[in-house]
Parts: C-alpha cells; structure tokens; sequence
C-alpha cells in the first residue's frame, strides 16, 4: 500500500469516528420537548401566582373632555398581566443547572447539583480539580441549560394563541401543563417527564404527618389502658 493510500485510510476512519461521537458519548443530553414544555409551563405558572397578587386596577381607552370614560379591569385579568408575565420567561431557565445525578427529567432544576457540591467542597479543602474549564466558569449555564432556553423559545413562539386561550379562558380551571403540554403539544408516547417528581419529596411528607397523629392516638390509649 502506497503512502497516499493510507494516509485516505487514516481520514476516512477519522471522520468516521467523528461523525459517530453523538452527544451522549460528550456527557450532554439536550433536553427533550416535554422536559422543555414542563419547565416553561411551571415558570410561566409560577410567574403568573407572584403578578396575580396584585390587586391594582388599570383603565383603557380614551376618554375626550371626560364626556366618555375609560374602561377599568382589574389587573389580573388583563392582557396586560399576561405580556408581563410572559416578557422574559425562557431566561427564568438559565437560574437552572443540570443535576446528572438524576435520570429523569428532575435532572433539570434550580440549585446547585451533589455533584458539583461535592467538588466545590473539595476545592474548598484545598484538593486540586480539573474540569477542562476555568473554575469561575463553573458555575455558568451549562450547555444542556443554553439549549433549553433556546428551545423554550421556539416553543413559546409556536404556540402563543394556545396560552392565551388559556390564561382568558381556562386559567383556574385546568393546569397549563395538562392543557399545554399533556393535550397540545405532546404525543402520546412523550408525555411519561410532566409529573415525575424528587423521590421521596411527597412521601417523606406524608409520613411525617402520620407520626404526627399517631403520637396522641398512642397516649391516649395507653391512659385508658391504666
């Protein structure tokens, strides 16, 4: 084999091998469209509870020499709350970060990750760490974080009349998650991440609530039993 014939090899294998890298083999798993959906609906909701508070009347229209006056709504249900509320919500995203610990669509919350805790602990003792990035960028948005916003975004941009049908018209009645994401903008076979939750966050409640009421149960029993 001539030199010119190898050196074809060594390219063609190269490329190969480059083109076959996906992202996962990076360590990045860019979020999926109802990992998106979920964490816009949960801002947007979240976002819309703190301007609902408000309890401020605005007036429209134009009255001319007082002969015809202005319309008066209440803030909360104006038009108005809504754009507000919405002006800037994929940004709400980059306070996220990605948890890799977690497998599921949890991955994606706010707080710092057990991993990068960890690592900041042993930075903090004095170990050295070498992440392939300056230390005062650890704490940056991480790509897969960049991307969401990015797609929240598109998703904000191609289905805007089916939130505004909502907040006037079903707001109250059903969850923006269910009538966004559950019933518009997902397949029936995307839709296992809208309630997935932190193992363990309800059932810790609960139990804690039932040690609660048993504790009186127990010594009043034990009084009726002397």
């Amino acid at each position: 084999m001539n030199c010119n014939c190898f050196m074809l090899l060594i390219v063609l294998s190269t490329s190969k091998l480059v083109n076959s890298v996906t992202e996962e083999d990076e360590g990045v798993k860019y979020a999926n469209r109802c990992e998106v959906c979920k964490v816009l609906t949960t801002e947007l909701e979240d976002r819309l509870e703190e301007t609902g508070k408000s309890s401020d009347v605005i007036e429209t229209g134009y009255a001319v020499d007082d002969v015809k006056p202005k319309k008066k709504k209440e803030y909360k249900k104006s038009e108005l709350r809504l754009v507000e509320s919405l002006d800037g919500i994929c940004d709400r995203i980059l306070k996220y970060n990605i948890h890799k610990e977690r497998g599921d669509s949890t991955r994606f919350a706010k707080g710092m990750s057990q991993t990068f805790q960890t690592l900041h602990g042993l930075v903090d003792k004095g170990v050295k760490v070498e992440l392939g990035i300056p230390y005062e960028l650890w704490d940056n948005p991480s790509v897969e974080i960049t991307n969401m916003k990015t797609q929240c975004e598109t998703l904000l941009e191609q289905h805007d009349s089916e939130i505004e049908e909502w907040y006037f018209n079903h707001q109250g009645k059903q969850t923006l998650k269910k009538y966004l994401c559950e019933d518009r903008v997902l397949d029936s076979n995307n839709k296992s991440c809208l309630y997935e939750q932190l193992k363990g966050e309800t059932g810790g409640k609960v139990k804690s609530e039932k040690s609660k009421t048993n504790k009186p149960n127990n010594k009043r029993k034990s009084s009726e039993e002397l």
